[in-house]
């Protein structure tokens, strides 16, 4: 099996983590605009909030998920640490694939329906069952990838549980 060298590990590890914070900066984005657009009585800044969601829902979310989950199977496969010898692993892995359904899943499609909803009724959405069920949902989905994507970043650092025991063959 192929093994990266020091300097490669390095490297690939920048990468994830220049991923991983382009992934959870543009979590902590789309909370600033869901809270503003909650708030807000202004139609234009309404639009522009859930315009600019959508935006990023299809661009930097979905290009830091996959840069995110790419690099991570990379340093998992050609390091030491393997894909399911450490429960910390697994556990990650399970949070990851909570937040691509939420990421670029989720986001994409709750913004999409919040911006059309804006778009076509700007201010009389917030009267819109629909709209308001889809904004909550947003809210809720933002805030589930940010506890997600810190997890992961806490998992990472301490690395709890340890290692899998090794199955016994008879």
């Amino acid at each position: 099996m192929v093994k990266l060298s020091v300097a490669q590990r390095r490297w690939l590890l920048t990468i994830h983590l220049l991923f991983s914070a382009i992934m959870f900066g543009v979590a902590m984005v789309f909370l600033v605009l869901s809270i503003v657009a909650a708030g807000t009585e202004d139609e234009g800044i309404l639009k522009a909030c859930y315009a600019s969601m959508h935006i990023l829902a299809k661009t930097s979310v979905r290009a830091s998920t996959i840069g995110t989950l790419v690099t991570g199977i990379l340093l998992s496969v050609l390091t030491r640490w393997g894909l399911f010898k450490h429960y910390w692993l697994i556990a990650k892995e399970a949070l990851t694939a909570l937040a691509i359904l939420l990421g670029p899943v989720g986001m994409y499609f709750w913004t999409l329906k919040a911006f059309t909803l804006t778009s076509s009724k700007g201010m009389g959405a917030l009267q819109d069952p629909v709209f308001l069920v889809n904004r909550e949902q947003l809210f809720i989905g933002i805030v589930l990838q940010i506890l997600s994507l810190v997890s992961i970043f806490v998992i990472s650092v301490f690395k709890p549980w340890g290692k899998r025991a090794k199955e016994k063959t008879v």
